[in-house]
């Protein structure tokens, strides 16, 4: 199998033991072999990723290669542990970004859908059925999610204590869902 450059799988593996054994000219000609085709897999990986991080992803790549070399077993070809080691630094740089994306809002300002206006029937439907139930029930209701009031101001307004709120509210709120289902 040929890589890029020309050279055969065997001479990648060659070129490394040469390298391990202290061979500077063997080790340079390794990694102006292996950078193209390291490069070459960071980009098609990287897809929709600036070129400045997939090169940022190269070097840590062969940074990676160079502290490891020594733990390659000679026994076997080079290229596919030089791939496991791309593949975990294309791993951990993308952890390191997060899945976060950040594209100016700017751009598709004009294209943004406005939110959605409130309808204006539902205001009016929740009042009714909260309408049906008990009167004290029916305040505390209004209270809490009509008028937005705080438990606090609710239950002072009531007379309850914070227990007693929730308790009032938890029972309210049964009642409303036992109306709804009656669709009375």
């Amino acid at each position: 199998m040929m890589t890029q450059g020309g050279r055969a799988d065997a001479d990648w593996s060659e070129l490394m033991r040469h390298a391990i054994a202290g061979d500077r000219r063997a080790y340079r000609q390794l990694l102006t072999d292996v950078t193209p085709v390291v490069r070459g897999l960071v980009r098609a990986r990287a897809a929709g990723m600036d070129a400045a991080w997939c090169e940022d992803v190269v070097q840590e790549t062969l940074l990676a290669i160079h502290l490891k070399r020594t733990t390659w077993d000679s026994d076997r070809p080079l290229r596919p542990w030089v791939y496991a080691i791309a593949r975990h630094k294309l791993v951990d740089a993308f952890r390191r970004r997060g899945r976060h994306v950040h594209v100016p809002v700017d751009d598709f300002a004009d294209s943004l859908p406005a939110d959605p206006a409130p309808d204006p029937l539902e205001r009016r439907d929740a009042e009714s059925l909260i309408g049906r139930l008990p009167e004290r029930d029916a305040a505390l209701l209004r209270c809490l999610a009509l008028e937005e009031r705080g438990h606090a101001e609710c239950g002072a307004r009531l007379g309850l204590t914070a227990g007693g709120l929730r308790v009032a509210l938890h029972r309210a709120l049964q009642r409303l869902a036992r109306l709804r289902r009656e669709g009375a």
